[in-house]
Parts: C-alpha cells; structure tokens; sequence
C-alpha cells in the first residue's frame, strides 16, 4: 500500500499514509483523529463526484467511502446473525441425544457464548472502522506486509470453503421449500448469480438489506417463533447443566468466525461508535433469537436436526416465511464472497474489486455445482483455521489498543516484519489446540493428546478453548508491548 496523495489514502493511521489535507484539518498525522479526517474526507469527495450512489473502491489503496451509519451497521449484523446453518447446528447446543442440556442451560449457553464472541466481533469491527482499512490489511501494521501474507491466505481458503457451504445450504432450503430433491444444479447457479452481483456493488447491497431485507427478515422470524412457541416443547436434559461451558464455546467460536472479516464492512463507517455498537447489538440480537428458534425447532423434531426445517413446513404458510429465509442466506454467501476479494487485495492491491469478487463468485459456484456435500475432514480443517484467528485477534487487539497501534499502524506496501508478534499468535493457537484438538487428522490429534499427557493435562469442563486460545495471547502480547511498540515505532 504506497504513500497516499493528496486523491489517494489507505486510510490508515499510519506514518506517512496520510493525506496533507488532514494536517489543515487539525489532526495529528498517524493518530486516529486523522484517520476520521481522512475518511470525512473520501466521504465528501465521492458525494461529490456520484451524487446519487457511493460505492467501495476499486483497489487498495485508495480511501474507503465513509457512508454507513448505526442503522446499516445493525441491519447488516442482524442479518448475518441469523442463517439456516445456525438453524439446524442448534443441535451443537443442545448435545447428542440421551445426554441433552436442559433447555434453560442451553438458552443460557447461547446468550453468554454470543455476547462474549460478539464483544470480540465489534472490538475488530471498531479498529476497522478507526483504520479504514480492509480486515487482512490491517494485518499488515499486526505482522508487517509480507507476514500478513500468511493468515490472509487461511482466510481466503476459509471464506471459499464456508462460500461453497452457503450455496450448497441455499440450495437444500430451496429444494426443501419446493419439494423437491432435483434442481439442485439450478438453485445453485441462482444463488451463485445474486450472491456475486451483490458483491460488485457491495455498500448498495447493504443499503438493501438495511431498507427491505431486514425487516421481512424480523417478519419471517416472528411469525415462526410465535407459530413454533404455540406448540411448546419437551425438556429432555431437564436439569442438566454438564456440557454446559462446551456449548458456551461453541456459541463464541460462531460468533468470533466473522472476526476476520468485520473491517471489510467496518472501514466504511462514519464513526467507530456506530460500527462497534451496530454490530454488536445486530449480531447478539439476531444469533441469539436464530438458535432459540433452531432450538424449539429441533426439539419440535425429535432432536433430528435432518427433519428441523420439517417444523418449520409444519406451520401454515411456512413455506412462505421459511422462503423469505432461504433468499436471505445469499447475504452470508456475499459476506464471504466479497471478503474473500478484500482477503485477496492485501496480496494484489492493484486489481480492480469487481474483477476479484466476479472471479470469486464463479469459482464457488462451480465448486458447490461439483459438491454434494462436505466431509467430516473437511469441517475439521475449516475448525483448525478457526482456531487460528482466535488467537490471533487476541494478539491485534492488545497491540492495537495497548502498543504499536496506539500511535498508529504502519500499512504500506512496505511496512516491516514484526517478527515477535508471532510468538504470542502460536502460544494462543497451541493452547486452544491443547485443550480441544482438532479432528483434522490422525497425527494431528495424537501430537495434541500427546501434548496432553507430557504435560499431564487433562481438559475439564471450565477450560473453554475459545476463551483459554484468547487469554494467554492477549497476556502474552501485553507482557512483550514495551518490546513491540518501541521497535515499531523506530521501523518508521
């Protein structure tokens, strides 16, 4: 990311990344007054230069449009917030059959796991938005261009992989919503088509999910929940509270998943309060009513979570609502799409937007066209990359808040390796691996269980991996912050 002119900014708070105009304006070059003067000022230019429509630029390097408000913000979290996905893993809370949580543990779990993941979420929701600069960009003041490269590209092979199970999801609730098992190869390249043309005007899809989408989204769940909640539920775990920190867990790991791609969004607030509090509040709100919901759902159907959209079906005009949520999932598919583009931009800044989301929504539609389903492995590997970014935002939001970044991230296409930090990101990533290894592998769980024993270590049911993978990397950042700021600050 090169120096910016006076036209030109990363809209970072970086030295030397700042546009002369904000020293006119009264703020401190590389401090974070500059980069909102920064962005007002993109903002007021691209007003200017597109009366009727603003939209995301086309390469890295030039300063996001400042246009989204608290009510975008929350419109667009809600609506990620809820998804067929969080339906049918409800039962990833609830527990295997026969050893289920009580109903009330398992409502508490989901409360508790979102509003701690969430709390995460907006934290990178916020340093996008004081950046103005794209999740993996950011990476760059973190570890320095070059060792950014690295997560960059887990993100990348994330967000195809969770794209390609989006289309694949879509086209499963309009198969089930039709009646029919064929099709699939039809659904798939309908959804393939919206999701990328969605991308390529990205802040105006937003506007529509904040004008239309949203609130035929409330409709659908508010009819379901009001139709689900006549019928009432049985309590098969009545009283039972083992597990209960497990679920907690897996309701933070849901919510952390967008960690990596908050910015991506973010950097086009018009100021870090609106960005932190909208996503926050859109989020909790919308993921805890969407397992609520898939709870009653699933409960409703014997605990099978292959016949939970049958509740759904089973409500008169459910058809209808369960449609209206069916079209809603191509937002999910947008969000990995387009992130997936901004992932790619930290690597070829230069090339144009338009053309990395185009290439990115063929690539998962043809993906999904070739696969039925994932495999177990599969998931598994997605889970692993998982837990590297828990950690890892562990390490960016210390650093941000307590050391390099409190005087402003270096950006640049050239910014320096900042080799250290890489010390507390891989304590993070062992310790959650050494509390709940990943099922990638053979090997990869026997080294992990090995660990285990070596150490004589046994997890209980207090040591959450999400939790524990973001302590001892945040401690750690925090012990090596006199080291770290003082070698940033001189690589200037």
């Amino acid at each position: 990311m090169p120096p910016a002119s006076s036209s030109s900014s990363s809209g970072a708070p970086a030295s030397g990344n700042v546009p002369p105009t904000s020293d006119a304006a009264g703020a401190v070059p590389g401090s974070r007054a500059t980069a909102d003067a920064t962005g007002a000022a993109a903002t007021a230019t691209a007003v200017a230069d597109h009366p009727h429509r603003v939209e995301a630029p086309l390469v890295l390097d030039t300063a996001p449009p400042r246009t989204l408000r608290f009510r975008d913000h929350f419109a667009l979290w809600m609506n990620l917030g809820v998804s067929l996905i969080g339906f049918t893993t409800a039962a990833t809370v609830l527990g295997a059959q026969g050893s289920e949580l009580s109903l009330a543990a398992a409502v508490t779990a989901i409360v508790a796991g979102t509003v701690v993941g969430t709390a995460m979420l907006a934290v990178a929701a916020l340093i996008g938005a004081r950046t103005g600069a794209p999740a993996m960009a950011n990476l760059r003041g973190l570890f320095g261009t070059r060792l950014s490269y690295v997560p960059t590209v887990l993100n990348i092979v994330q967000c195809v992989g969770w794209g390609v199970y989006e289309l694949l999801t879509i086209a499963l609730g309009a198969q089930t919503v039709a009646g029919t098992e064929g099709y699939r190869w039809v659904f798939v390249v309908l959804a393939g088509a919206v999701t990328t043309a969605l991308t390529i005007w990205p802040l105006g899809a937003i506007a529509v999910l904040r004008r239309f989408v949203a609130a035929a989204v409330a409709v659908a769940m508010v009819y379901f929940t009001v139709q689900l909640g006549r019928h009432g539920v049985s309590d098969p775990g009545a009283g039972n509270w083992h597990g209960f920190l497990k679920a907690t867990d897996a309701m933070i790991a849901v919510s952390i998943s967008f960690v990596p791609l908050a910015a991506d969004y973010t950097r086009h607030s018009r100021t870090p309060r609106s960005a932190f509090w909208g996503s926050f509040t859109g989020y909790t709100l919308a993921q805890v009513w969407c397992y609520v919901l898939g709870l009653l759902a699933l409960l409703q159907a014997d605990g099978d979570a292959g016949r939970i959209f049958d509740s759904f079906l089973g409500v008169w005009a459910g058809w209808l609502f369960l449609l209206v949520l069916v079209l809603r999932e191509t937002d999910q598919s947008f969000a990995n799409v387009y992130s997936t583009a901004m992932s790619v931009h930290n690597l070829l800044p230069k090339v144009d937007r338009r053309v990395l989301t185009g290439g990115t929504g063929v690539l998962i539609t043809v993906l999904a066209l070739q696969i039925t389903e994932f495999t177990d492995s599969y998931y598994a590997f997605l889970g692993l990359i998982g837990s590297v970014f828990v950690p890892m935002f562990a390490v960016l939001a210390v650093d941000y808040f307590l050391g390099a970044g409190r005087r402003g991230w270096n950006l640049a296409d050239d910014a320096p390796s900042r080799w250290l930090m890489l010390l507390p990101w891989a304590l993070g990533f062992a310790t959650y691996q050494l509390i709940a290894p990943t099922a990638v592998a053979g090997w990869w769980t026997d080294l992990w269980t090995s660990a285990q024993e070596a150490l004589h270590f046994t997890p209980q049911e207090w040591t959450s991996a999400s939790l524990f993978g973001f302590l001892v990397p945040a401690l750690a950042t925090w012990v090596l912050t006199p080291f770290t700021r003082g070698r940033a600050v001189a690589a200037r």
